[in-house]
């Protein structure tokens, strides 16, 4: 049901110790719109059961999708907020199947509203243990207008930009990361991306986690974030889709994510460019098999092709499938973790 892999580093100390919360210092959440929904059984296990007695401090980083995965596990019932996620964005209903970029936000904020009630921003700001990170990429020139003609003309240069060398991005993108107040997350980026670390706070959150989840073209950017320099905030996937970068605290990083062949950027996937070994060295990365894919609806994950692909009623009957078959993903790990399997290195 379920592959596991690790970083050379990881699977030697996870072969020696155990499968143990306690080795892990982080966790990473990935760009990818529905296709977190394959997660859905393993998040719910992990924030429930692997981590629920957790005392020490754990950095929770995503971006887009993964952004709003963290905000949910580091709210104080994360197993209920995750739940909330999942049935506000699946059961999303738009008046058509091209809805405008402004329509998709104000759905979005409706969201972030129904996922956080009253609580939801204070209680992640103060979370003693799980502290949140909402990856951003504040755009510059082209990208930064709502205009869809000149934005298309800003993606494209980045497109071409990308295909020669991926730092040449940085020339149209800064990597934004609101934290957790007194976080001791550390970063380093190889492809030199400008990076700027701002607190999370009551004024900004929302729109960082929104900012952190609005794809160019299909919704509106976010402008001048609370307590950040001005400009416009887009998807932090367009830099950090699945990740290419060094965290530098000690510890594991636990990577559950929806396919085990990682791409380090928006602009790569479809590009055959790894990313780099050393930066998973100390990852350990849960992914569905491909039996186990096949065997949903369809024959895959979902995406966000099925607002466009299926009428409103079949695809939430599908992607309510899709959350009921990755309970057996739970129950795959669980038994995982007692069974003392041998890792392997999954990038060389």
């Amino acid at each position: 049901m379920i592959t596991i892999h690790a970083g050379k580093t990881a699977a030697k100390i996870i072969n020696e110790q155990g499968f143990k919360p306690e080795l892990f210092t982080s966790f990473l959440g990935a760009s990818g719109g529905p296709k977190w929904f394959t997660l859905f059984g393993l998040d719910r296990y992990i924030f429930g059961e692997f981590f629920k007695n957790r005392t020490q401090p754990l950095n929770l980083i995503g971006s887009s999708a993964g952004a709003f995965r963290c905000a949910c596990f580091a709210q104080n019932d994360p197993v209920a907020a995750i739940e909330r996620l999942a049935k506000s964005y699946s059961q999303t209903r738009y008046s058509s199947n091209k809805p405008t970029p402004s329509e998709i936000t104000i759905k979005a904020r409706t969201l972030l509203e129904e996922v956080f009630g009253d609580k939801g921003v204070s209680e992640i700001i103060n979370n003693p243990v799980f502290k949140a990170h909402f990856i951003v990429a504040k755009s510059n020139g082209f990208i930064a207008s709502e205009n869809k003609l000149i934005q298309l003309l800003g993606l494209s240069k980045s497109y071409m930009l990308n295909r020669v060398s991926r730092k040449l991005l940085s020339s149209q993108y800064e990597r934004f990361i609101f934290g957790a107040p007194n976080s001791n997350l550390s970063i380093t980026d190889s492809y030199n991306f400008k990076t700027q670390n701002i607190a999370l706070s009551q004024t900004n959150l929302k729109d960082a986690l929104l900012a952190s989840g609005s794809i160019p073209l299909v919704m509106q950017g976010i402008k001048n974030i609370a307590g950040s320099p001005q400009g416009m905030y887009r998807d932090g996937g367009i830099i950090d889709y699945h990740f290419d970068l060094k965290i530098n605290n000690p510890g594991l990083i636990l990577y559950p994510h929806f396919n085990s062949d990682p791409k380090a950027g928006w602009f790569d996937k479809n590009l055959k460019r790894k990313v780099a070994p050393q930066n998973y060295d100390n990852v350990v990365m849960i992914s569905p098999s491909k039996k186990f894919i096949a065997s949903l609806p369809y024959g895959k994950i979902p995406d966000r092709n099925d607002f466009t692909d299926l009428d409103a009623d079949t695809r939430i009957k599908y992607w309510n499938t899709v959350f009921s078959e990755t309970e057996k993903l739970a129950e795959a790990f669980d038994k995982n973790l007692t069974s003392q399997i041998k890792l392997k290195s999954f990038i060389e």
